[in-house]
């Protein structure tokens, strides 16, 4: 077991799952593909190919399972957007109404 690992899609807890993370690992959550590029210590939305890993291959979609090989499970790869986005809409609407 694995303490601390979430899911990348909506932040349940994958300690359940052995590691390193098998190609057709889920959660069970979500059923979202969990070695994925989102969940991967070297992705970097900046960085070419969105990977820090200079010499693995090209993955195109970051959210499906993949076979890269230089896959590293990354803790706290969960990002809600929707609370940064309600976040921001709610600030805008604070100083537009001096709320």
């Amino acid at each position: 077991m694995t303490t601390g690992l979430v899911c990348w899609k909506c932040g349940a807890g994958i300690g359940h799952e052995p590691l390193p993370l098998a190609r057709a690992a889920e959660c069970r959550g979500c059923r979202a593909d969990l070695h994925v590029c989102m969940m991967c210590e070297f992705h970097d939305a900046r960085a070419a190919r969105q990977c820090r890993e200079p010499i693995a291959d090209e993955v195109r979609d970051k959210t499906r399972a993949n076979f890269c090989g230089y896959f590293t499970v990354r803790p706290g790869a969960y990002r809600c957007e929707d609370e940064a986005a309600m976040a921001a809409a709610r600030a805008k609407l604070d100083a537009l109404f001096g709320g």
